[in-house]
């Protein structure tokens, strides 16, 4: 599991890339989740684009955290894009949240 955000934001003890074109590089899925646009300042370096995801793996997928917003986290194309995992894939998220919960908390065990 890899975040990428600013540092200010960065989950203890996991590994964190600031540069959103670096963090996407092989992986599998990409979870977004949105940023007040207060705290973005006009800065959309974290928006995840088609272009972006084409440097994650084959078949790799699309899981923005609902509600999100087109042209901010996540750009028009993507979601429009067979990378979109679709809205009936909401009814997964909690798991997919408590796995991220679960994988950090055995880290800081350790």
């Amino acid at each position: 599991m890899t975040q990428s955000c600013p540092d200010e934001f960065r989950i203890p003890e996991t590994d964190c890339i600031e540069n959103l074109r670096d963090a996407i590089v092989g992986k599998d899925i990409v979870c977004t989740d949105s940023f007040p646009s207060e705290m973005l300042n006009g800065d959309n370096k974290y928006q995840v684009t088609k272009e972006i995801m084409d440097l994650a793996n084959a078949g790799a997928v699309l899981n923005p955290c609902p509600p999100f917003y087109r042209g901010e986290e996540v750009s028009y194309d993507v979601i429009d894009s067979e990378y979109f995992v679709g809205y009936e894939f909401k009814k997964n998220l909690l798991r997919v949240q408590q796995a991220i919960i679960v994988f950090c908390m055995e880290r800081s065990v350790r």
